[in-house]
C-alpha cells in the first residue's frame, strides 16, 4: 500500500520551531528522494527541501539555515525541523517521494500557522 503521512503541523509564534514527521510505506521511501514542499494560499506549492537516499539535501533559497531535512531509513520516515519561523512560513506542507521527473506520491498535508 503506498501511503504518506505527516504530521507536527500546528501554529506557533513567529520565530519559534516545529518539526515535521512522515511516515513512508517501503515502496516509495527505499531508494528514493524525499521532499517536503509547501502551498499557501492563492499561491503554487513550492519545494522546501529534499533529501536523496544517501542524505544529500537541498533547500529553497526561503528556508536555507532555518529548515532542516532528515530521513530515519531504518523506520522509512523523513523529517523537516523548522526553526525561526515566519509568518511567511505559514502553508500547508506536503511529503512527497520524489521520482526522476518529480514528485510521484504525495501525503495529505500538514498546516502549519506562524502567528502571534
Amino acid at each position: 500500500q503506498v501511503q504518506l503521512v505527516e504530521s507536527g503541523g500546528g501554529l506557533v509564534q513567529p520565530g519559534g520551531s516545529l518539526r515535521l514527521s512522515c511516515a513512508a510505506s517501503g515502496s516509495i521511501f527505499r531508494g528514493y528522494t524525499m521532499g517536503w514542499y509547501r502551498q499557501a494560499p492563492g499561491k503554487q506549492r513550492e519545494l522546501v527541501a529534499t533529501i536523496s537516499n544517501g542524505g544529500s539535501t537541498n533547500y529553497a533559497d526561503s528556508v536555507k539555515g532555518r529548515f532542516t531535512i532528515s530521513r530515519d531509513n531504518a523506520g522509512m520516515t523523513v523529517y523537516l525541523q523548522m526553526n525561526s519561523l515566519k509568518p511567511e512560513d505559514t502553508a500547508v506542507y506536503y511529503c512527497a517521494s520524489v521520482g526522476t521527473y518529480g514528485p510521484r506520491y504525495w501525503g495529505q498535508g500538514t498546516q502549519v500557522t506562524v502567528s502571534s
